[in-house]
Formats: structure tokens, C-alpha cells, sequence
């Protein structure tokens, strides 16, 4: 967690950056808001009352995508972050930070090619045949050159700008000024404000790592092994660095291109419906999905293959996150607002002051609102949008990557409708939802590990427990102190003795189950070796009856 200071925006290290960063905004009519922090904070910035009123011809939020894409990669970054935090912005200003354009100018050959050699060790003439000095495309952090291996594989070059980590690092140290002040706010308690700048520091770091995404593309490339209707580009490890990603180049036309995919005789719908079934198996059986999958990162490829590009943001959900979201799925098709409730609570979604009646009346108004309607006719988008108004009513705070879940769904919902008006996502997913609650049901693949790991804490506890029982026990004995005034002690203490015998029975009755079932599995049928483990196995289990009757006899 940051320490809290004080920053003199007037003396400080990054004084020029702070002051355009005050500027750009206050030009885009946040100036009071601006006054405002500095009065409430008494922060030393220059702030020209010229630019206090909002220019006119558009609303706030248009303004405010503006001062963003102004300020630079960090702060185009940051408004891509925050579209996955409805929780933090009103709809309006979300809705506008989804059209954030993550465009700008190339950096001159001369630049790039610098770039290359250093990390590289060589020129790279030195290991391509070929480098066009013309980019395929120009982002905030990289533009990637298509070029030719010596081997004659055609690749794309991904080199990251120049000087974009000193300029990245200035600015996540001024957001973590800011967020510091922000803490000591209302609003900086409730959310957290120190918690999301250190998240967001955090994915900006991530996506400056190339070696990182090469890792991101080989899972999931991994993941879809003999999955025919997606591919992944092949990493050459050989060539790659932090800085410098060498990948497979991907020929096909953008999945959003509907012109282009009907003139070249494609089914639309069938395209559509393969892009969804990606991205539903990557959530809810893989838990590690493409978080960014818009008509740019997405081509199709002959056979209707999606081929996927640009791995830097991805989004991951544990084993416990994808329960949490059937349990909610079974919650909101049963109409159970009290269900959804509680999982809310659960996975941590609610503060300790919330006002549970109200929370379960506006639940129950949204899963009404959506009753009766076939799966069809309900768009995520709009769930999303009235979701979101009752997670800022009642101050819900879910995981960051839930948030990121939703946009995604929403983005491939989208696309989907685009490809196909009759797309219906739910009818998708249902399967795969079917099988998961199952999968609740049943032993997983890790069941024995995790029996074992059972058996050892319950061994471990059964030979501690004793010795430990007995130390208390002194304890209370001697301390006069601790005197809590027991009575019939003896019986008390014939009382434990039957439990630790009991205990002792369980532990026993538990290590023959877990015994039973590491041989079954790892012993083969008739063999010698299992007809004497089936003999001690005897042996046990009369030790074991024993032990039962005779604890059951002195009770």
C-alpha cells in the first residue's frame, strides 16, 4: 500500500508533467473541478480561471475521453481500464471511454530499428530477410512491421516506442500521488482509490512485457489444442525479447468486416458462432480468455478459422470465480434474488453497511424485468447497463476481473449480433454452463490430490492434537488466572477422551478411503503386489474394527 504524502506540484520532480496534465484538463472544462481538489488539499498548482467553464458543443464525458487521448498511452490506458469499472463512472462516461482510440503516428524507422539492435544484439539484417520500414499499425505503446524470416516464414515485428517506459512511470508515479490524497476522500475509501492505481499500475507493467504475451499466446494455444475453429500464431522464442515480440503473421480478413466476409463467401453466422464458442470455452472451462476481442485483433481464415492477435490483455478466473458465476447463472434463471444475494456476498461484492432488503428488492425488479422473455431477446448489454445502476445504488464493489468478464461477454455479443442479427449468446453458453454444474457436483480431476492433502492435515492434527490438549490443559490446571471455574472436571475430561478416540476412529476410517483409492488407481488388476496390499488392507480394517468396538464399549 502507498504511504501517504504530499506532493508539491510546484517543486516536485515531475512539475512540467503535472502542470500539463493540469492544463489539458482544465482546457477540457474540469477547471472547478480542478480549484476544487486544490483548495480542499491546498496543492500549489497554476490554474487559469479562463479555462474553469466547460467549453460548449459537447458533454463532460466527450470532453474527458478527449483529455485522455491528449495526455498520452498512460491515460488512454487508464480510460481502457476503466471501462471495466462501471462501478467507479456513471454509464455516460463509460459508454464514451469504449471509443477510445489507441491510435497514433509512427515513430520514424530511424527510432524503431534503434530499438531492434539493442535488443536483438545486432542488426536486423543480422536475423530477417526482410523488414518493411512501413507498419502494419501504430499503437500508444508499439506499432509492429511485417518482415521476412531467413527461412522464408512471414512474421510480424512488434517493437515497443522508444522511451515509453521513463514516460509511463512518470505518470504512474503522479496517479500514485493522487491516489494517496484521493484515500483520505469518501470516495477514495469506498473504492479503494490506492488499490486501483496499484492494480493499474500493475496491467501497464504487464503489457510493457512481451515475453509475457509470447507465454499468454503459447497457452492458449495450449488450451485449444485439437480445436479446430481457432489459431493461435506461432512465438519465435529465438527472436523475441521484453521489447521485441516476433509472431506467426495471420492472413484473413477482419472478423467486422462484413463486406469483405460475404464477398468472400463466408458464413456470417457460422463465423459468428465459432468466435462465441472460443470465448465461452476460454471463461468457463480454461478460465483464461482474450479480453480484447475486437474486429481488430480477430481474422478469419479459410475453413471459417478465427485466427487471434494481440495477447497483452487477458483475463483469468479461478476455479472459484467460475463456480461463483454458475451458482449466480442458476441463481438468475431460478429468480432467486435472496441466491444472488449471498453469492454477492461471497465473493466479497458487498460492504459491511449494506442494506440487504433493499439490495434483494432491486434484484428481484431486474430478474422480473427479464422473466418471460426467451433467451433471445435478452442482450448483455443491456443486463449490464441496469446492473450497473444497482451496483452504484448499493456501492457494490465487484472483482476488477468480473468487470473485465462482463465487458467482454459484452464485446463478443456485440460482434456476434453484428455478424448475425439472430445471435443469441445465451443459447451458446448453455451447454457449457450445463456441464459445469455438473462438474460442482462431481470429483474434479484434483480429487485425489486433494484427498490426500486431507488425509495428511487430519494425520498431522491426530498426532498434534494430544500433546496440545494436554498443554492446554496444564495451563488452565496451573494459571490461576485463566480459573474459569469448570465443574466435574472428570466428566469433562472422560468426555475429551471419548472425543480423541473418536477423532482417532475418523482419522483411521478416512486414511483407509484415501488408501483404498491411490491403489485402485495405481495398482494393476491380479498383480502380486495387489494381492498383498489387499491382505494388509485386511489386516487394517480388523485394526480398525477393533479400535471402533472398543471405543464404543466404554462410552
Amino acid at each position: 500500500m502507498f504511504q501517504y504524502k504530499r506532493p508539491s506540484i510546484s517543486r516536485g520532480p515531475h512539475r512540467k508533467r503535472y502542470q500539463e496534465i493540469i492544463s489539458v484538463f482544465a482546457h477540457h472544462g474540469f477547471g472547478s473541478t480542478l480549484e476544487k481538489f486544490r483548495l480542499e488539499h491546498r496543492i500549489v498548482f497554476p490554474l487559469s480561471p479562463k479555462t474553469a467553464n466547460l467549453p460548449s458543443g459537447q458533454k463532460p464525458a466527450v470532453h474527458f475521453r478527449l483529455a485522455l487521448e491528449e495526455l498520452g498511452p498512460t491515460f488512454i490506458k487508464i480510460g481502457q481500464v476503466l471501462t471495466t469499472r462501471p462501478d467507479l463512472l456513471g454509464l455516460e462516461y463509460i459508454q464514451e471511454l469504449s471509443k477510445l482510440q489507441d491510435a497514433v503516428p509512427p515513430e520514424p524507422w530511424e527510432k524503431i530499428h534503434a530499438v531492434l539492435v539493442e535488443e536483438m544484439g545486432g542488426e536486423p539484417e543480422d536475423f530477417f530477410a526482410r523488414v518493411d520500414p512501413v507498419p502494419l499499425g501504430s499503437a500508444s505503446l508499439a506499432q509492429v512491421h511485417p518482415a521476412i524470416l531467413k527461412n522464408g516464414d512471414a512474421v510480424v515485428v512488434k517493437v515497443q516506442r522508444p522511451d515509453i517506459r521513463t514516460t509511463i512511470e512518470i505518470d504512474l508515479d503522479i496517479l500514485k500521488d493522487l491516489a494517496a490524497f484521493a484515500q483520505h476522500s469518501s470516495w477514495g475509501k469506498l473504492n479503494k482509490a490506492e488499490e486501483i492505481v496499484e492494480e493499474f499500475a500493475s496491467t501497464l507493467r504487464n503489457e510493457l512485457d512481451y515475453n509475457r504475451e509470447g507465454r499468454n499466446a503459447d497457452r492458449f494455444r495450449r488450451n485449444f489444442t485439437g480445436v479446430e475453429r481457432l489459431h493461435i500464431p506461432k512465438v519465435y522464442w529465438e527472436y523475441t525479447t521484453e521489447r521485441v515480440l516476433v509472431m506467426e503473421r495471420l492472413v484473413g480478413i477482419k472478423v467486422d468486416d462484413i463486406d469483405g466476409l460475404v464477398a468472400a463467401g463466408y458464413d456470417r453466422k457460422k463465423v459468428g458462432m465459432n468466435a462465441s464458442l472460443i470465448i465461452v470455452k476460454e471463461v468457463l472451462q480454461d478460465g483464461f480468455y482474450h479480453a480484447d476481442p475486437h474486429g481488430g485483433n480477430l481474422v478469419v481464415m479459410p475453413g471459417d478459422v478465427i485466427g487471434a492477435m494481440d495477447f497483452g490483455m487477458v483475463g483469468e478466473l479461478s476455479k472459484h470465480d467460475r463456480q461463483s458465476l454458475t451458482r449466480l447463472y442458476i441463481c438468475c434463471t431460478a429468480l432467486d434474488a435472496e441466491g444472488m444475494v449471498d453469492e454477492l456476498i461471497r465473493i466479497g461484492a458487498t460492504a459491511g453497511s449494506m442494506n440487504r432488503p433493499g439490495l434483494v428488492r432491486d434484484l428481484k425488479r431486474l430478474l422480473q424485468k427479464y422473466s418471460g422473455l426467451a433467451l433471445k431477446d435478452i442482450r448483455i448489454q443491456k443486463i449490464m447497463e441496469d446492473f450497473i445502476a444497482i451496483a452504484m445504488k448499493h456501492h457494490l464493489s465487484l472483482p476488477t476481473d468480473l468487470w473485465l468478464l462482463a465487458k467482454t461477454m459484452a464485446m463478443i455479443e456485440g460482434l456476434g449480433l453484428k455478424l448475425d442479427p439472430d445471435f443469441d449468446f445465451f443459447s451458446v453458453s448453455e451447454s457449457i454452463v450445463g456441464e459445469l454444474k455438473w462438474r460442482m457436483l462431481l470429483p474434479d480431476e484434483g480429487w485425489k490430490q486433494t484427498l490426500l492433502q486431507q488425509g495428511i492435515d487430519w494425520g498431522e492434527l491426530g498426532m498434534l492434537f494430544p500433546r496440545a490438549g494436554r498443554r492446554l490443559l496444564e495451563k488452565i490446571d496451573q494459571d490461576q488466572a485463566f480459573d474459569v471455574g469448570l465443574r466435574d472436571t472428570d466428566k469433562i475430561m472422560t468426555g475429551f477422551g471419548r472425543f480423541v478416540n473418536r477423532l482417532a476412529v475418523s482419522i483411521l476410517i478416512a486414511a483407509l478411503i484415501l488408501s483404498l483409492a491411490i491403489l485402485i488407481a495405481n495398482t494393476a488388476d491380479g498383480s502380486p503386489l495387489q494381492l498383498l496390499i489387499v491382505a494388509g488392507f485386511v489386516a487394517v480394517v480388523c485394526l480398525g474394527i477393533w479400535l471402533l468396538i472398543s471405543t464404543l464399549r466404554g462410552t
